[in-house]
């Protein structure tokens, strides 16, 4: 078994989905998040179907909010989110389609890190960009 990456960025299906990542080891000894994923995790509670989704969706950003430091969408991810863009059009997909993705994507490119996806075709076909999927076992009663 290979030793984990030293640092990598989880995409919010990956921060979401962590209770129940059958193999931490698969994730990056420090595991960081992008402020577009706590933009993510800050709709849920606004858009729960009832208080118990509702409070759930809330304790589960604040948990993110909690343990980790985002990376910003800075002038640098900016930039680079031109090339995630330009990427993404050339294969035929449509950026706006995948804005949020396509920003975190942005993100990583412009730190040169990994993003640690249980989604890999949300990031496919974005050049200069490190993907790495993460395993998540279906939900028990499946």
């Amino acid at each position: 078994m290979s030793a984990p990456r030293p640092r990598g960025i989880l995409d919010t299906s990956t921060v979401i989905l962590l209770p129940r990542i059958a193999d931490p080891a698969t994730l990056p000894a420090e595991p960081l998040i992008t402020t577009v994923t706590l933009a993510e995790l800050s709709v849920g509670p606004l858009v729960a179907p009832d208080e118990r989704e509702r409070a759930a969706r809330q304790a589960h950003l604040q948990q993110a909010e909690s343990d980790f430091h985002p990376l910003p969408f800075d002038a640098a991810a900016a930039r680079a989110f031109g090339r995630v863009a330009a990427s993404l059009r050339r294969t035929g997909r449509k950026p706006a389609a995948r804005a949020y993705d396509a920003m975190i994507a942005a993100i990583a490119v412009a730190h040169d890190l990994p993003v640690f996806t249980c989604n890999p075709g949300d990031f496919r076909d974005i050049e200069g960009l490190d993907v790495v999927e993460v395993d998540v076992p279906p939900p028990a009663g499946r």
